[in-house]
Order: structure tokens, then C-alpha cells, then sequence
């Protein structure tokens, strides 16, 4: 991604983070919160402490360390990522540890932590320390989608920056690449991240879930017994834990359509009745019958 793409996906942020630049007062350690080009700032931010070419404070993109940066295989900028959906004690403890070492290019060093949330508690705790006496030449970025799953002395060490959804910038974009307008803005309004926005607009099972769903959710107003035989062709699409999480996305946007009517809202509020029960490991058929028959009383 390029500097004029990102003053578009974030024109503030882009603003806020020149002037930190600018004075030398970039934070030790940060929280990105929101998903919508958090870890393409924090690459720019990495690549503008070792680029070999500044564009006034932000990096040229092309020389040496920026392309490294870029590609994730320079020394000094390590990220770190879930493995099977946790960040386990071990590869933060290992980061801590090269928190204590000079860096091999110079004596700055920069960590990325994606998905921040899936750290092992033991994981987050093992950070503290470090957050809590920096060292002046390391800076730490810390990435989530939901601040409320980080712990709290984590957050209270971090300087926090949000970054919105740019719904209508992203809507344009992807009708640009090829999409209809309903499916530019139904993938705009689903996707948390440019990444997920990338995956699912290629992704023609993605679509046909949603369809599906909408039809359940129009079900689900007009015939509970429709609904309810509706609810096994939902599960023949849904045979895993992600699939069936945006089953429930796409449930609840489709109501968010249809907030005005009273109706509706009795609707979203059973829906998330149901996704409770999912995520208390009731299985996702049982949850949405529960759903349709009490939709009954």
C-alpha cells in the first residue's frame, strides 16, 4: 500500500501521525484498535524508522529497508501472529528477549503483535514489564478488532488509536474491482479489515451464505415453519466455526436493514439470544431452531 492510498483509508490518522513524527514523539508502545489498515499503518511507521529515503517523516517505499519491511523479512521489524488462533507464552517470551538485544541494523527495533487478543493471558503478562519500562529505541504495536479483549493493564500502558471502518471509500473501491454495487456494499458493511474485504470478494460461497441468510431472516417474519426448514439448508453451508460466525454476521445485517420496523428489532434480539448460545458451545442448528420456535411464544 502506498501513502496516498492510506490519507485515503484514514485521512486523520495519516494527519495525527505526521505531526507525531514530525516532533520525535512517537510512543513506545501503541494499541491499534479496529482492523481498517491498523497493520499497514504500523508497517509505515516501522519502514519510517529505518528508510533510507524519508519523504519529509514518512517513508519512500522503495530503498532497501523499506522493501524489506514490506516483504516482513528485515531484522530489526519482527511480527507476530496467531498460531492456531492463540499467541502462546513461549513466542512472547522470546520476543521479550529480543526486546534486550541491539537491534542488527542499528539500534532501533520494532514488534508487531496482530490479533493481539489471542495472546495467552501468561503471554500479555510477560509484556508488562517491558511496557512498563521502555527501552527508548524499541517500539511496540499492539493489533486487535475488539479493545475490550485486551487486558486492562495492557491498555493502560499502550497509547490507544482507533481506526474506523472508511465504509464508503471501501464500497467504491470494491465496485471498482469488479463487483456490483449490492455486493460491493454488502462486502464493505461485512469486512472488519481490508484483508477480509479481499478474501470474501472472490469468495462465491460467501454470497451464497448470505442469500441464504437473508432468505431466513425474511423467513423467519413472514412463516415459522418455512424458517424452520430453512434452518437445515443454513447448516449444509455452514460445516465449521467461521463459516457459522458468518452466517451470524450476515444474519444481523441483514436486520440492521430493517431496524424501523418493531418487528425487526424483537428479530435482533432473539439472533443474539441464539449467537450466545453458539458461542456456549450449543451447536448452531439447535441454537437457530431455539430461535425459530421461540419466535412462537
Amino acid at each position: 500500500m502506498k501513502l496516498e492510498e492510506m490519507k485515503q483509508l484514514q485521512p486523520e490518522l495519516v494527519d495525527r501521525f505526521t505531526h507525531i513524527l514530525e516532533n520525535g514523539h512517537l510512543s513506545h508502545a501503541y494499541l491499534f484498535t479496529g482492523s481498517f489498515a491498523s497493520f499497514e499503518m504500523a508497517l509505515f511507521l516501522a519502514q519510517s524508522q529505518f528508510c533510507e529515503d524519508l519523504q519529509g517523516v514518512w517513508p519512500c517505499g522503495k530503498c532497501r529497508s523499506c522493501r524489506l519491511i514490506a516483504d516482513e523479512e528485515f531484522s530489526d521489524v519482527k511480527i507476530v501472529r496467531p498460531v492456531n488462533r492463540v499467541i502462546k507464552t513461549e513466542r512472547i517470551r522470546a520476543l521479550v528477549q529480543d526486546f534486550s538485544q541491539s537491534g542488527f541494523e542499528g539500534s532501533r527495533q520494532v514488534f508487531i503483535v496482530q490479533d493481539a487478543d489471542k495472546m495467552h493471558t501468561n503471554a500479555a503478562n510477560s509484556l508488562l514489564k517491558v511496557m512498563e519500562e521502555p527501552q527508548s529505541e524499541i517500539y511496540l504495536f499492539l493489533l486487535t478488532s475488539d479493545e475490550n479483549l485486551i487486558l486492562p493493564t495492557i491498555k493502560s500502558r499502550a497509547q490507544q488509536v482507533h481506526f474506523p471502518k472508511n465504509q464508503a471509500y471501501l464500497t467504491e473501491l470494491l465496485e471498482k474491482e469488479g463487483l456490483v454495487k449490492s455486493q460491493a456494499r454488502l462486502v464493505a458493511r461485512f469486512s472488519f479489515s481490508l484483508e477480509e474485504a479481499e478474501l470474501q470478494k472472490k469468495n462465491a460461497s460467501f454470497f451464497e451464505l448470505a442469500k441464504v441468510c437473508e432468505q431466513f431472516i425474511d423467513r423467519c417474519q413472514s412463516s415459522h415453519n418455512r424458517a424452520y426448514l430453512e434452518v437445515t439448508r443454513l447448516v449444509s453451508l455452514t460445516d465449521d466455526k467461521e463459516k457459522q460466525s458468518q452466517a451470524f454476521r450476515l444474519m444481523e445485517l441483514a436486520l440492521e436493514e430493517q431496524l424501523r420496523l418493531s418487528r425487526a428489532q424483537q428479530l435482533l434480539e432473539k439472533l443474539s439470544l441464539a449467537r450466545k448460545m453458539w458461542r456456549a458451545n450449543v451447536p448452531f442448528q439447535n441454537a437457530l431452531e431455539y430461535m425459530v420456535l421461540s419466535l412462537e411464544s
